[in-house]
């Protein structure tokens, strides 16, 4: 049985331009890699066919879709597989968890077909199944541009994170499309600000916490909006949606710091970024 771990990712800053003739948004995006993840194992399929078992999860799941782009690209040279996944992101909460979940999983169909596919190959893959799947292949720090394809990796200073999950999940495609609908969306999207931003001493990264879907979030779960200030007020740093949310996340000068303030919010979790 092969293992991996699929890491959850937060959007220190999100910038989105306005969207494409194909209807995707370009972004430029400062990833951080959290040590909060989920773990994927596979096996052979004992009955000859594909499967994942992912208890929470219905429906659709991206996993299978990545062992069917692995086989549509290798053939025979990937064996029908069975997947578990144990959850430990939250569910549709803007923390990247599907798509870390996919890339983990291309990466251990390429190690059972042999590592016949490249890094360029797993990236176009990656890349076609989801914007932030490409820069979960390899876990870390980057500035991702483009629609996710872009990838650039970076160093962050060492944070804790206060996450609060919501209860309900909320629907980037209808966070998206409340952007679109109140004209959001920038002409330009400039990455020199975001480099810079990562070489920066932790409190001066944590007040720069910037989210252009924070607006159109917010417009949708007006709810979010107390969640967010009762983390302030619980002496966060710093403060934002990851991605289209309902996440909420506070960054915390060190983890004894955000275990404080996560014991006065019920439903809190606790993490780091990643070193490296």
């Amino acid at each position: 049985m092969l293992h991996e771990r699929a890491y959850a990712k937060l959007n220190l800053v999100l910038h989105v331009g306005r969207p494409r003739l194909d209807g995707m948004h370009p972004l430029c995006s400062l990833f951080a890699s959290i040590d909060l993840a989920d773990d994927v194992s596979a096996e052979p399929a004992p009955d000859g066919a594909d499967s994942v078992e992912c208890p929470g999860v219905a429906g659709p799941n991206l996993a299978l879709a990545a062992v069917a782009a692995v086989r549509d690209r290798l053939g025979g040279a990937l064996p029908p597989i069975r997947l578990r996944i144990t959850k430990r992101i939250p569910v549709a909460a803007g923390l990247g968890g599907g798509s870390a979940d996919a890339a983990a999983v291309l990466r251990i169909a390429n190690r059972i077909a042999g590592e016949r596919l490249g890094a360029t190959e797993l990236r176009e893959l990656a890349a076609a199944l989801g914007s932030d799947v490409p820069s979960q292949l390899e876990p870390g720090h980057a500035l991702v541009q483009g629609t996710g394809e872009l990838l650039e990796r970076m160093r962050l200073p060492s944070l804790a994170v206060l996450l609060l999950p919501a209860r309900e999940g909320l629907s980037t495609a209808a966070v998206y499309a409340e952007l679109d609908r109140t004209g959001g969306g920038r002409d330009r999207l400039n990455p020199r600000p975001l480099r810079r931003l990562a070489t920066a001493a932790p409190a001066e990264l944590a007040a720069a916490l910037d989210n252009d879907l924070q607006p159109p979030a917010l417009a949708l779960r007006p709810e979010l909006d107390e969640t967010l200030a009762r983390i302030r007020a619980a002496g966060a740093l710093g403060t934002a949606l990851s991605g289209s949310g309902p996440t909420c996340f506070g960054l915390f000068e060190d983890r004894p710091a955000a275990e404080r303030a996560a014991a006065a919010l019920p439903g809190a979790l606790v993490s780091e970024l990643r070193s490296g």
